[in-house]
C-alpha cells in the first residue's frame, strides 16, 4: 500500500503514521499560567533532538482549530517548561493528566501528583516522576496546526538510584519508562532490553 499523505485527511494521516513510529518516549509537561496556575499534560510527539547543548522538541497540537493548549500558550509566554519522565509507576497517573480538563485545572492534584520546585525556572517539576527536565525554549516554528517547539535542557533531577556515579550513566533497565504506541490506549514497556555493540569500519570488514 501507498499513501500521499497531502491528499489523505489529517486524522488517517495521524493513525498511520503514530502506528509506525513507536515506540514514541512521553513528556509529562508541567508549566504556569499569568497566574502560576500549574498546567500538567503529557506529549509523546518529543524527543532528544542534540547534546551540545542539550535540546528537545516538544511537539503540540492545537485543542481545536485555531485554539492553542495550555501547555503551548504558558511555554509562549514565559519560555519555561519541564519535562518530566513518565515511568509505569506514573502510568495511570499519566493518563489522568491527558484529560481535556477546562483551562485553570489542577491536573496535579486530579491525578495525585505533587509538584516540588525547580532550580533553574518557574514552573516546578512532579515529586514522583523519577527524572525532570528543566527546558527552556530556543525557537518555535507553527506548522499548520503543530506547534514545534525546540528547548535547550538547562537542569536535570534524576533519582538518586537510577544513576551509576562512577560511570555517569542511567540505569535505563531499572527507570523502566513507558513510551506510546498505536490507537487511544496503547503503550510500551522498556523492560524487553537486548545490547548490540556499535561496530567500526575495521570489525565490519572482519566479520564478513
Amino acid at each position: 500500500m501507498e499513501f500521499d499523505l497531502q491528499q489523505l485527511r489529517a486524522r488517517d494521516g495521524y493513525k498511520l503514521l503514530t502506528g509506525l513510529i513507536v515506540p514514541r518516549p512521553i513528556a509529562l509537561v508541567t508549566t504556569q499560567d499569568a497566574d502560576e496556575n500549574i498546567n500538567a499534560a503529557p506529549f509523546s510527539f518529543f524527543n532528544i533532538l542534540g547534546s551540545d547543548p542539550p535540546v528537545v522538541g516538544l511537539g503540540v497540537g492545537e485543542r481545536r482549530p485555531g485554539e492553542c493548549k495550555d501547555t503551548a500558550n504558558n511555554i509562549a509566554r514565559t519560555g519555561e517548561f519541564v519535562v518530566n519522565i513518565v515511568d509505569e509507576a506514573l502510568a495511570e497517573r499519566m493518563n489522568v493528566t491527558a484529560i481535556d480538563f477546562p483551562p485553570g485545572s489542577d491536573e496535579l492534584a486530579a491525578a495525585g501528583l505533587s509538584s516540588m520546585p525547580s532550580s533553574r525556572i518557574a514552573p516546578p517539576r512532579i515529586a514522583e516522576s523519577p527524572a525532570s527536565l528543566e527546558c527552556r525554549a530556543v525557537s518555535t516554528q507553527d506548522v499548520g496546526r503543530n506547534r514545534i517547539i525546540l528547548a535547550e535542557v538547562l537542569y536535570l533531577h534524576i533519582r538518586d538510584d537510577l544513576l551509576d556515579k562512577a560511570a555517569g550513566y542511567v540505569h535505563t533497565d531499572r527507570l523502566r519508562a513507558i513510551g506510546r504506541l498505536h490507537g487511544g490506549g496503547w503503550y510500551a514497556r522498556t523492560t524487553d532490553l537486548f545490547e548490540m555493540p556499535r561496530l567500526n569500519y575495521e570489525q565490519w570488514q572482519a566479520g564478513k
